[in-house]
């Protein structure tokens, strides 16, 4: 089995279903452990909170967890973030049906 590794979600196609969700979950994982890069709770919340939107239940609560080592501060600039990326991907990142909305 192949395995294919994304280091900048905006260089990756991003369709519909659970591989896009996975993709944006991994990216979330990379940055919240370090993996292969410093840990970025900014970045890491940004990737989680758009797997949720995609539908990404496991992001969710990963998303609060990192939350909780955040500032208010670095939670909005994280927001800003995934809802800019959101804007500039608006054709790849149509939300799942009953996607949460982005949240802390």
């Amino acid at each position: 089995m192949a395995r294919l590794e994304v280091l900048d979600g905006n260089l990756a196609s991003l369709g519909e279903g659970p591989a896009a969700s996975d993709m944006l979950f991994e990216l979330g994982m990379m940055y919240s452990v370090g993996r292969d890069m410093p840990v970025d709770l900014v970045a890491a919340h940004k990737w989680f909170n758009l797997a949720a939107v995609k539908g990404n239940a496991e992001a969710i609560r990963l998303r609060r967890e990192v939350a909780n080592q955040m500032s208010d501060a670095e939670i909005a600039v994280a927001q800003r973030a995934a809802r800019d990326w959101l804007r500039d991907n608006r054709d790849a990142a149509a939300p799942a049906a009953a996607a949460p909305a982005l949240a802390a």
